[in-house]
């Protein structure tokens, strides 16, 4: 056996052993000619490994069986190892990063196989070759391989000099541009990474490309700023400042929405306005956000447009609108949009435009995104106003399609159904009507039986809306058992879950009968109970308070709930009157002292705990009129003539000083503060 054969013996050894080369679960036929391909990258002769790279880069074009071949006969590893020696020519390396690109351009294991090798390190050093041909090869294969959902991303930022290197790259060529824009946007997924972008120009180094000559470089220029700028505060505040060529950066986006603009640049242009806009460098009401970016969402929603555009305006306008409810009276009446976005569910129809088979296929697989995306815009729209939501369940068959979206297969249409749902729970009138006639507690029901915590979350809070006390769905609700999975809710190790189980308990247990009320206290049970009361997230307390504070009304109820639990309740109101709480928190415990001493027996579990009175003296006292009031409210319900033993608890907090604290508040500059006083010093007086 000759050098050469003994070389390529034990280089193939090497592959067939190497987990790093072989894509997993990768079964192909291997050919003789795709060996044939790879035994000419060894020859000794540097010409004849030159012509043999060509020809495999002419050979793997539009061919992923060939490419998957020449992968696992461990072409990459030959081709990475050529790219990188100083001593091949930098047409050898070039073409080597070529068919690189080619094989990355094949399926999903192709580009796991080309990662696993260490592509991206071996490209990224290439672009320290001064010669501009070769950065334009390596840096047109490294936009394949990222712009791949397999690729981490996190690679591009595991050397600090990469990014700065790529900022410097940028200005070589309108290919340089157009490469590392596209990997940019493609790679900036974290807060951490607009921040590494941020900091190494990628304001001041980009901005310009969006006046440059090609059309591809300013479309990724422009998409690299969309990415840049969500949910990003400190990237929009300096956004709005740029100038570009003497013209404002915002003006300029504005421009590139103009409808003689291709589709894909007026939607990208208003995704950059709308997330400067949310991250409060533009106002809701500027002339840019009112009369071109919603108009341009707007438009991009009209059945006129490919589903992937309807999809992206849609969502994009939901986003712009959700927190200003002047934009979204605005978007209800432009261009009859809530109707509009009735054709969402009815797409593609069965005498569809699509004359393209593979597109109407592409349409019928994708459609479920359409729902979702109308399902979203939506809750957007109807989040605040009255007459939208009126308008929205009066579309035609609104409410069956929201019933239906509860059950898709689809968990993000689900998500999307409940959001719709929950937007529209916020109106009494429709709580009352198309809630009630829909009977939507039924699929709502049926969704917290089985799904992930963010559908869990938006169910259950609808959940809450619909056990309001105004609510027909109430009592079926109350009667189809739902007590015991809110109270599994409030075990959860979500906060929001927590928050959203205890406050359905709340809302179920104001102004319930007492069976109701008993059924709550034993399925929560009084550990869980107190649990809550010492709950890390402030929501959650004070939810918990507030479904104590309803489970403590009528005297009854408030004489047998304490009767049973009045000790743990009593040291749970100590606890939290006397640690460090927010002023809305103590307000909330000195109302629930307040009903206690509403009670007929409950009230000696304040009146024999000097300890409790003297609290309640200082609050009295407190330079805070919320507590004040409270604490004032409290005092007043024990010394309420017309009880028994009114007297001697009048007695006992005259000698505590009560009385000369009391006609003080009668002198209070707050009002409400002043007639609670005089209310509870007529009580002495009668």
């Amino acid at each position: 056996m000759c050098t050469v054969q003994r070389i390529r013996a034990a280089y193939r050894r090497f592959v067939s052993f190497c987990p790093l080369c072989v894509p997993f679960a990768l079964v192909q036929e291997v050919t003789a000619t795709s060996r044939h391909y790879v035994d000419r990258l060894f020859d000794p002769d540097p010409q004849k490994v030159l012509q043999g790279v060509i020809d495999m880069k002419n050979a793997v074009i539009g061919n992923n069986k060939q490419k998957a071949n020449l992968i696992v006969l461990g072409a990459v590893p030959r081709l990475l190892y050529l790219l990188q020696q100083s001593s091949s020519s930098l047409e050898l390396r070039t073409e080597c990063s070529v068919v690189l690109g080619s094989l990355a351009m094949g399926t999903e294991n192709n580009i796991k196989s080309l990662v696993d090798c260490h592509i991206i390190p071996a490209l990224l050093q290439g672009l320290l070759c001064p010669d501009l041909i070769f950065i334009e090869a390596c840096l047109r294969c490294l936009r394949t391989v990222f712009i791949s959902p397999v690729t981490p991303v996190q690679l591009l930022y595991t050397d600090p000099t990469v990014i700065p290197h790529l900022m410097s790259l940028l200005s070589r060529s309108q290919r340089t541009q157009e490469y590392i824009t596209q990997i940019f946007s493609h790679c900036c997924k974290t807060p951490e990474h607009q921040t590494v972008l941020f900091n190494h120009g990628a304001i001041q180094n980009i901005a310009p490309l969006l006046i440059s000559p090609s059309y591809k470089v300013r479309m990724q220029a422009l998409k690299c700023f969309s990415v840049l700028a969500y949910e990003n505060t400190q990237v929009s505040m300096t956004l709005v400042n740029v100038l570009v060529d003497g013209e404002l950066l915002s003006q300029v986006f504005v421009r590139m929405m103009q409808r003689d603009q291709p589709i894909e640049m007026q939607l990208t242009a208003a995704k950059c306005l709308t997330y400067m806009c949310r991250a409060g460098a533009i106002k809701t009401d500027d002339s840019c956000i009112v009369l071109k970016t919603l108009p341009c969402l707007v438009r991009m929603c009209s059945k006129e447009h490919l589903l992937e555009e309807r999809v992206e305006g849609a969502e994009t306008l939901a986003y712009l609108m959700e927190p200003d409810v002047e934009l979204q009276r605005i978007a209800s009446t432009t261009d009859h949009l809530v109707a509009m976005l009735a054709d969402y569910f009815k797409y593609p129809s069965s005498v569809s435009a699509i004359t393209d088979i593979k597109r109407l296929d592409h349409d019928l697989k994708h459609a479920h995104e359409l729902r979702q995306a109308a399902f979203k815009l939506y809750a957007s729209l109807g989040s605040n106003d009255e007459d939208i939501r009126k308008k929205i369940t009066e579309t035609e068959n609104m409410m069956d399609r929201i019933v239906s979206g509860l059950s898709e297969s689809s968990i993000k249409v689900r998500l999307a159904a409940v959001r719709c749902l929950h937007s529209l729970s916020r109106s009494v009138q429709q709580l009352r009507t198309s809630f009630h006639d829909h009977a939507v507690w039924k699929p709502l029901m049926k969704l917290l039986q089985n799904a992930p915590d963010e559908v869990l979350v938006m169910a259950s809070s609808t959940l809450c809306n619909l056990l309001l006390e105004f609510s027909p769905s109430k009592e079926p609700i109350l009667e189809s058992g739902v007590i015991e999975l809110l109270c599994s809710l409030t075990q959860s190790d979500s906060p929001a879950l927590r928050v959203n189980g205890i406050w359905a308990l709340m809302n179920m247990a104001f102004q319930a009968d007492q069976k109701v009320k008993v059924e709550i206290v034993r399925c929560l049970g009084t550990e869980q109970l107190f649990r809550l009361l010492s709950d890390p997230d402030t929501n959650v307390l004070m939810k918990t308070l507030g479904l104590l504070r309803n489970l403590l009304s009528t005297r009854p109820h408030i004489d047998q709930i304490m009767s049973s639990h009045g000790k743990q309740i009593m040291q749970a109101v100590t606890l939290i009157l006397e640690a460090e709480h927010s002023i809305e928190v103590k307000e909330q415990t000195l109302c629930i002292l307040a009903n206690i001493g509403d009670g007929n027996t409950a009230k000696d579990l304040i009146m024999t705990n000097d300890d409790m009175l003297q609290k309640i003296k200082y609050y009295m006292g407190h330079s805070n009129v919320k507590l004040q009031l409270a604490a004032t409210f409290c005092i007043s319900n024990l010394i309420w003539n017309e009880e028994d033993g009114s007297q001697e608890r009048q007695d006992k907090l005259r000698e505590m000083g009560f009385v000369d604290i009391l006609h003080k508040l009668t002198q209070a500059p707050d009002s409400s503060l002043s007639d609670r006083a005089k209310t509870a010093m007529q009580q002495y007086l009668a």
